[in-house]
């Protein structure tokens, strides 16, 4: 400090200095520490020049203490430094790592120890712990004196409990229950099962997350004006839980009512791009929907070469009638075009990947809509956990480049999987893929699996932008053998073993805007085999053995509205496949399936019901059909059945019965799930089912062969749960109406995990 007689002197007193003599340092030399002071000598300074040279040198965060006594024409400057830091050292740490705490820590060995800083090194691993709540943790920095003025600096952590989520609770709702919100975020509240979760822990971006969660579920449903005013946490007094309230604001729920198009450009006629409109009136109104439109109007501009033209909605609200009546005014946009597109932080993804996103190039007008898509459809790549997209200065005002910022995430995996069906027992796998491979938005996975009598090793790889465009080239290649042992030797079994050696390559592209076509080819060598003795044998399974090749080509085409459709409540998909063989190989045979489906959610979500038929119908040229050429229903397609447990039926010498499958099948699926009403956090719903089907007729039948179109109906209770070791579904079943000679089960367990 600077000691004065009087505050009147303070104010009257100037300095000169012709040397500045420093004492008490031993690590940092003379001329550091008066530099740091940036007194000039002999050059007179005030007492304020005084202060502000000491607060300079006490600034650095080098000194214990700092004093400047003023002796006449010189200054002496008396410090006490901190010490060195010899070591630094972490304990009472176990959730996280001395690299993971390391790697946040300021403090250097060998630098010089600054309270300041070490106090910073412990909130920022405090805030580590935070992140994974745990609220309650406390590091604090001790010194340990070392000879030759050096410290070890140790962090001291006591780690504490994990902050849970007590309650989640929710204020102004009025559409949905609070256990339909719950079910929109991903924070849970804690209960009985708290230990087997994370999501329950508290977590302050989680919540901010959910918070915008909340704000997109109102929109796509159609509340325009829905807030969501605040999600607030409050603590309790030891930060080992917290209360988190999200107080929303609902208003109108509304639909899309009138929608008109305007022409503020002299020389447009809007009637053309009225006309590019699909008619979407009474749907709800979303932003989605809003989007689309915007995007089929200008598009309209575009193909007619008006580049700068764009739709600029006016939107007019009818609270009466619950309607938003939409103008589209054709507005001319500014005429600023594309000087480049500017890529960074993509390490491993190749440039090119994230370019295919973008539907503009160098050149084309600038469209922030455009661009805002294109960071969408960047994000939904799944390569990045950061997308950011934005318009910067050019090198003159009719240009513009592109920012691109990306943070790129993980893309592979590794897994080991088990696996449990109540007829295919136990089983293991191990399966490897990449989403990104060599970083060029390539898809790759192998997958070995085993259960009782049957292994398979598959490869799959897709390029889903063959030449740059939305067409998908897929590669499938595997090998599938099962054994006509054990289980198959059974009443109840197959009776026969095969060996699949197949390869397929596809070609899938959009036709429409929900709809895609995929095209295919296939190869492959079966080989059929039956176990001894053959009198447990049906003649008509005899008849098979061998090794046939064969060669077909199909297509499958897909609607799908269900999950990016214009309703979010309900969905229509409708899928058709057909496979024609004989192009090579010895086999000649048609196929063809299909399936409809409807989803709908009731009881403001609360509630999904479904609705699906499915069939499918083979025709043989090349002789009569073998056993892996017809349909055999399994428990995903008619349930409360055994595999190959309806249908035709063929019989062995000793009275053994054969599963044979049949050429024709037809299946309904009712089903509808909804809450039990038990705690959250035990994450179990139930469900209601009714399955009716028949499956039918094969060729060249053997005397022993039974073959009919009975139909079948189960009906059956499900429980699912989510539990940590994956989904699982417990079904309950009860066979209405089955022949005698059906394989019927009661009971369905499905189990799939990886770790």
């Amino acid at each position: 400090m600077v000691s004065v007689g009087s505050a009147g002197a303070v104010l009257a007193q100037t300095f000169r200095f012709a040397t500045i003599d420093v004492q008490g340092n031993e690590l940092i030399d003379d001329d550091t520490i008066a530099g740091f002071a940036r007194i000039v000598r002999n050059r007179s300074m005030s007492a304020a020049d005084m202060n502000a040279a000491y607060q300079r040198v006490a600034a650095t965060g080098f000194f214990r203490s700092v004093d400047f006594e003023p002796q006449g024409n010189r200054l002496v400057i008396r410090v006490q430094e901190y010490p060195l830091i010899n070591r630094i050292s972490i304990e009472g740490n176990r959730r996280l790592d001395d690299d993971e705490l390391s790697a946040l820590l300021q403090s250097r060995p060998g630098g010089v120890y600054s309270p300041s800083q070490a106090e910073a090194d412990a909130n920022a691993m405090a805030e580590a712990y935070a992140q994974r709540g745990r609220l309650a943790a406390r590091i604090e920095p001790r010194l340990i004196e070392r000879a030759g003025g050096r410290v070890d600096l140790v962090f001291e952590v006591a780690e504490g409990q994990v902050a849970e989520v007590e309650r989640v609770s929710f204020v102004g709702n009025r559409t949905f229950s609070e256990r339909h919100l719950r079910g929109v975020i991903d924070t849970s509240q804690a209960g009985r099962l708290s230990t087997l979760f994370r999501s329950d822990n508290y977590n302050a971006e989680r919540i901010a997350r959910d918070r915008q969660a909340l704000q997109d579920y109102y929109m796509s449903r159609g509340f325009l004006d829905a807030q969501v005013l605040s999600g607030v946490s409050e603590l309790t007094l030891e930060r080992d839980g917290a209360f988190v309230t999200f107080t929303i604001r609902e208003g109108q729920q509304y639909r899309l009512g009138n929608v008109s198009v305007i022409s503020e450009i002299s020389g447009i006629e809007p009637g053309a791009y009225r006309a590019g409109l699909t008619d979407r009136a009474g749907q709800l109104f979303t932003p989605t929907l809003l989007e689309t439109m915007i995007q089929q109007v200008e598009r309209v501009g575009y193909e007619a070469g008006q580049r700068f033209v764009r739709a600029e909605p006016r939107l007019v609200r009818n609270e009466r009638e619950g309607t938003v009546d939409v103008e589209f005014a054709l507005v001319r946009g500014d005429r600023v075009f594309i000087e480049r597109i500017d890529i960074q932080g993509n390490t491993t993804t190749q440039d090119r990947v994230i370019r295919r996103q973008f539907q503009v190039a160098e050149g084309d007008p600038l469209n922030p809509r455009e661009l805002r898509e294109a960071a969408a459809r960047i994000q939904a790549t799944g390569y990045f956990s950061d997308v950011q997209v934005n318009p910067v200065s050019g090198s003159n005002p009719q240009e513009a480049v592109v920012d691109v910022q990306v943070e790129e995430t993980t893309t592979g995996s590794l897994g080991f999987g088990l696996s449990y069906g109540a007829s295919e027992g136990m089983g293991g796998n191990v399966s490897y893929s990449e989403t990104n491979f060599m970083g060029r938005g390539q898809h790759l996975s192998l997958t070995f699996s085993t259960v009782p009598d049957s292994r398979s090793l598959s490869m799959s790889f897709t390029e889903p932008a063959l030449m740059g465009r939305d067409l998908a080239l897929g590669l499938q290649a595997g090998l599938i053998t099962t054994s006509p042992s054990a289980a198959n030797a059974t009443s109840d079994g197959t009776r026969f073993g095969t060996q699949t050696l197949a390869f397929s390559p596809s070609l899938t592209f959009p036709v429409s805007e929900y709809g895609r076509l995929a095209l295919r080819a296939s190869l492959n060598r079966t080989a059929i085999s039956t176990p001894r003795p053959w009198r447990a044998i049906s003649p008509r399974i005899l008849m098979d053995r061998g090794m046939t090749y064969t060669s077909s080509a199909g297509f499958t085409y897909t609607y799908d509205t269900r999950r990016n459709g214009p309703n979010p409540d309900r969905g229509f998909i409708f899928t058709f496949s057909q496979d024609l063989a004989g192009l090579g190989g010895d086999r000649e045979w048609a196929r063809s399936t299909l399936m409809a489906g409807y989803e709908r959610q009731v009881l403001n979500g609360d509630v999904t019901l479904r609705a699906e038929f499915e069939a499918g119908a083979a025709y043989h040229q090349s002789g009569p059909s073998n056993i892996t050429e017809r349909f055999a229903l399994g428990s995903d397609q008619m349930r409360g059945f055994e595999a190959y447990g309806i249908g035709p039926v063929g019989y062995g010498p000793n009275g053994a019965r054969n599963g044979l499958g049949g050429n024709y099948f037809a299946v309904a699926r009712l089903e509808a799930e909804f809450p039990l009403g038990l705690p959250q956090d035990y994450n179990v719903h139930g469900g209601l089912f009714m399955d009716i089907g028949s499956l039918w007729g094969i060729d060249a039948p053997t005397p022993d062969v039974v073959d009919d179109q009975a139909v079948r109906a189960t009906a059956g209770f499900s429980v699912f749960w989510g539990s940590p070791l994956g989904p699982l579904r417990f079904n309950f079943m009860v066979p209405l109406q089955h022949e005698a000679y059906d394989r019927t089960r009661r009971f369905d367990l499905t189990i799939a995990t990886r770790f």
